[in-house]
């Protein structure tokens, strides 16, 4: 009954916007296998879900929908959508209708009119689709997930980057099961095995008779599929790397109880829907492990964040893969991005990083604030053993396999502790304590590489079996006197007058599910040196489910612009959680987060670059598509296009070469243009305020400020030929920019004369000996006299983008090259401006040949007038100014731009990424008024909400903890009106 009624109490703080399929319902044999009732199709359009303000039964909602809407056109309008499925035993909080489209608006409004009703949503809102490039296979329908495990090596890699003695070490180890090099004998040797220990394995489901399992429990189909089986065997694989009983090939926990979640067809496809329905089934059931060995780039999938962030609030322990989309940063796969979820990525046998393993870090808080160190684990991830589909063993790799090793793990790990004091003691935070704090340190990778290490059971077991209920900080510290692991804190020291250093750390509550910080964290340095470091902190009002953050924002006082050395000193916080049941006093923990601060004195003005982060718009905010076209196998540009993610390459390439590079995430009236060289603007998408662009104009023509900008492709007939049709959400997805947002960056270069085209071009150039590849680039159509213009023979592929949606092929294009010019510099009053079509050539994700030389020609310009002889010959000097004013493009006006944009609609605010004077202001030298930006094309939301400046900011799960205290039981509550702004929560909810 305890469990019900918990179940029941946290729905409310959920948004479900569900697509209920006939789900499964008890088998009448007692076999425990649990099968769907046939094929079905994705729901159509027209499914609404309605949440009420109170649960209850089902059949209570149905006839209060009934009284409702008993008018006579409406009555045949809409129907209600029977939802049979193991969730029905249990009160509700919403309903599924089909509502007929030339009715919709007129039935959406009368029960939006009732007094029960929250709200209603068209189903299944947030997921995405696959666009496959035209020689692929077709679009794949369902919510967006990286590749499974896969068998054999990859490209020989291992043999290529191994000697002959390390490889024969691989192949030894090899032998080995993963379960004796993680000790796992030593736990089973004291009568461990994961007894009495429910694992939910989310996968591709299990054969009921599978001789290597000893206690499938229950087996059920999410799926529009009618089996249960496993056709593909990856499902089978994961439980046997969990809970494998066979010699050859056995698992962590053999006596663990495994109920076989089968979300995933054999086409490998999956709803968030089904998800949703399995995790409430989860949760109904009581287990106490779950695995989801997938994961995907959609972190803004609000049903599904969310009902993760459900299931663990209800004691499960979930385990998560990375990701395969390694080497590439900024790849981290949700839900194992999550707090509250142990992420796991990969390492092979020499305890190297797997090439295929995601890399960090979160981005998630961009642009405002900084991404949290995942991983949280590795585990061995190449060549491991496991079950095949029927009988016998294969190997697999892959963070997908990594995964199901730690999930075994923890499962072995549960059942050290006594049955009974399982569930007072464990819990997500005080497992992935237990992790953490036992892995071990791998030397060569930085923390967005391995977490807190390798998995170290044994370690893991001596923490957990003595452990307390205690809150602690992970990373525990802050070294930027530790590389590489410290990367890239530890490649860059602080100085005065710099934009703050913000590192994100999170906070596990192993006391309780809620949690609060008692009192403001308290900087102490460790000698009166330390002053000079000025420490405000943003955190978590409550820390739900079972974690939280804490950001620390650095910064050097003025008066130490001149000092060299280290401040080191600790931070302490104190978290309380109300008494558990049977305590009388509220639970109190006190951590610590130690700081060793290398300091250097404030850098010359030439060698400090500001990076815009603020103008950067990523997946999943919306369809931002990919910068190159001819890459096929990413259609997104979700990698966060930051310095420490997929620019992490020229991040270290500036420092090696002696820059000092700091990131701004506000508007561009947020910094001191007397302090730096030059701002750096590399694919930018968004749109400026007016008051950025009359702020540029006067800091580069007065103040002597330096540009140098890397634009993108822009072609809105390319755009809308990449319109597709998405088969979860039943709606066309289209693009909402190119590449980068010329009509923007044309706006803001305007007052220099200089303008972006609209072609799309590709191809190859040399200038002086180097050679450069230029990938899906734009052109430059307008620049002043005096300038300096380069052109070269490229490839103009726009038609071609068209005619193959979006994906180019320069080796088979039948387009002639021709003379574009590509690369312009030029003097502007004190100031220096350097524009180049095309950014590939910096990014690490897609880059074909980098540009590093270039750019720092670039920036010997426009940050230390140097010019270089090639760059600046008499013969790139234009006499005259180049004007083609039809080539500019226009911005759509098909696409509401202001529900993705930081910009329009929105108001110019500072935000905690800026320096400390002027957090919530509206900047350097502009008005305490202003106006809001407006463009003709747009349609906006005309609210906005006041920044919060205290030193304390909002978590908008504050909002669903208290909804828990709302009594809800009386019709005439009070409605929620539920329109806040949930992309601007994603975007500075964990700082």
């Amino acid at each position: 009954m305890e469990k019900r009624l918990a179940y029941a109490a946290l729905l409310p703080v959920l948004l479900l916007t569900l697509r209920i399929l006939p789900l499964p319902s008890g088998s009448p044999n007692g076999s425990g296998d649990v099968c769907g009732e046939g094929k079905t199709l994705p729901p159509p359009a027209s499914r609404y879900v309605v949440r009420f303000l109170e649960y209850r039964r089902a059949e209570e909602h149905r006839e209060y929908l009934d009284g409702g809407l008993r008018g006579a056109a409406l009555a045949a309008s809409w129907r209600w959508v029977e939802r049979r499925n193991p969730a029905a035993a249990f009160p509700t909080d919403f309903a599924v209708l089909e509502i007929r489209d030339a009715h919709r608006e007129a039935v959406v409004a009368a029960v939006r009119a009732l007094g029960r009703v929250r709200d209603v949503h068209a189903d299944a809102t947030y997921s995405r689709s696959v666009l496959s490039a035209p020689d692929r296979p077709p679009p794949r329908r369902g919510k967006l997930f990286t590749a499974m495990s896969f068998e054999g090596e990859e490209e020989g890699e291992e043999m290529a980057n191994s000697s002959s003695v390390t490889w024969g070490r691989r192949l030894l180890l090899q032998r080995s099961q993963v379960t004796s090099l993680f000790g796992a004998e030593r736990l089973w040797g004291r009568g461990f095995t994961g007894r009495k220990v429910k694992m939910a394995i989310f996968d591709t489901g299990i054969r009921a008779d599978h001789p290597h399992f000893r206690n499938i429990k229950e087996r059920t189909n999410w799926t529009n599929e009618d089996t249960l089986n496993d056709n593909l065997g990856h499902g089978t694989f994961v439980a046997g790397v969990i809970a494998g009983q066979d010699a050859e090939c056995p698992g962590f926990a053999p006596d663990t109880e495994i109920y076989a979640f089968r979300v995933f067809t054999d086409a490998q496809i999956s709803y968030t829907s089904w998800f949703l329905d399995a995790f409430n089934y989860a949760i109904a059931t009581g287990m106490d492990v779950l695995n989801l060995s997938i994961g995907g780039p959609d972190y803004l999938d609000l049903p599904f964040v969310e009902k993760v962030w459900e299931l663990t609030a209800n004691n499960i322990i979930m385990v998560s893969a990375i990701g395969n989309d390694g080497p590439l940063y900024g790849t981290l796969n949700n839900p194992a991005d999550q707090s509250d979820v142990i992420g796991v990525g990969g390492i092979d046998y020499n305890n190297h990083i797997a090439s295929f393993s995601s890399r960090g870090m979160t981005t998630w808080e961009l642009p405002h604030g900084y991404g949290r160190v995942k991983p949280d684990v590795v585990a061995y991830s190449r060549d491991i053993i496991g079950s095949k589909i029927s009988t016998g063993c294969k190997t697999l790799s892959g963070t997908s396999v990594a995964s199901p090793v730690v999930a075994g793990v923890v499962c072995l790990l549960f059942s050290i502790i006594p049955e009974d004091k399982r569930k007072s003691i464990l819990n997500p935070a005080a497992m992935k304590q237990a992790l953490v704090e036992g892995a071990s340190k791998l030397s060569g990778p930085n923390m967005y590489e391995q977490g807190a290490g390798k998995l170290d059971l044994w370690q893991s077991y001596e923490i957990l079996k003595n452990y307390q209920p205690r809150a602690s900080i992970f990373p525990t510290r802050l070294d930027f006197t530790d590389c590489p692991y410290f990367w890239p804190f530890c490649r860059q020291p602080m100085y005065a007058g710099a934009m703050p250093v913000i590192f994100n750390a999170t906070i596990l509550n192993g006391m309780g599910v809620i949690g609060y910080v008692k009192d403001q964290p308290l900087w102490q340095p460790s000698e009166d040196i330390g002053n000079l470091l000025s420490v405000h902190f943003t955190y978590s009002d409550v820390i739900w489910p079972w974690t939280g953050y804490l950001a620390l924002h650095l910064q050097v006082k003025d008066e130490g612009s001149q000092f060299s050395g280290i401040i080191s000193g600790s931070v302490t916080l104190t978290i309380y959680t109300p008494a558990a049941h049977g305590e009388s006093s509220p639970r109190t923990s006190t951590c610590v987060l130690y700081l060793k601060i290398k300091v250097v004195p404030t850098p010359v003005r030439s060698k400090r670059i500001l990076w815009d982060q603020y103008h950067n718009i990523k997946y999943p905010l919306g369809y931002v598509p990919r910068d190159s076209l001819n890459v096929h196998n990413d259609i997104l540009d979700w990698h966060g296009d930051h310095l420490h993610t997929n620019f992490h390459i020229l991040f270290n390439m500036l420092r090696d070469a002696g820059y000092y590079i700091e990131t701004l995430g506000s508007p561009l009236t947020c910094f001191d243009a007397s302090n730096y060289g030059t701002l750096l603007m590399v694919d930018l998408e968004d749109e400026y305020f007016d008051e950025e662009i009359q702020k540029l104009r006067d800091d580069v023509m007065h103040k002597g400020l330096g540009i140098a900008v890397f634009a993108e492709w822009y072609h809105v007939d390319t755009m809308v030929k990449m319109t597709f049709f998405d088969e979860n959400t039943r709606s066309w997805w289209t693009p909402i920019t190119g590449g980068a947002n010329i009509p923007a960056l044309n706006e803001l270069l305007a007052p220099f004369g200089i303008a972006l085209g609209d072609k799309i071009l590709t191809g190859d150039f040399s200038i002086n000996g180097e050679q450069t590849h230029y990938a899906s680039g734009t052109d430059i159509v307008q620049f002043p006299a005096d300038g300096f213009l380069h052109s070269f023979q490229l490839q103009e592929n726009s038609k071609s983008a068209q005619d193959h949606i979006g994906t180019i092929d320069t080796e088979n294009s039948q387009e002639k090259s021709k003379l574009s010019s590509i690369l312009g510099m030029m003097e502007a009053g004190e100031g220096r401006i350097a524009v180049y079509g095309d950014s590939n050539c910096l990014d690490s994700s897609h880059m074909v040949t980098n540009c590093y030389w270039l750019l720092r020609k670039i920036l010997e310009f426009t940050g230390n007038r140097v010019k270089d002889p090639v760059l600046f010959s008499e013969a790139a000097q234009l006499k005259f100014p180049v004007f083609e004013n039809m080539h500019q493009p226009s911005r759509r006006s098909d696409v509401n731009f202001s529900t993705y944009s930081t910009v329009i609609g929105k108001e110019l605010i500072c935000h905690q990424d800026s320096r400390f004077e002027v957090w919530g202001t509206k900047g350097y030298g502009v008005q305490p008024t202003g106006t809001t930006r407006k463009l003709p094309e747009y349609q906006m939301d005309e609210s906005s909400s006041s920044p919060n400046v205290t030193i304390q900011i909002p978590d908008s799960r504050q909002d669903k903890v208290e909804r828990l205290q709302i009594n809800l039981s009386t019709p005439d509550a009070a409605k929620f009106d539920d329109k806040r702004d949930y992309f601007g929560f994603i975007g500075h909810e964990e700082v």
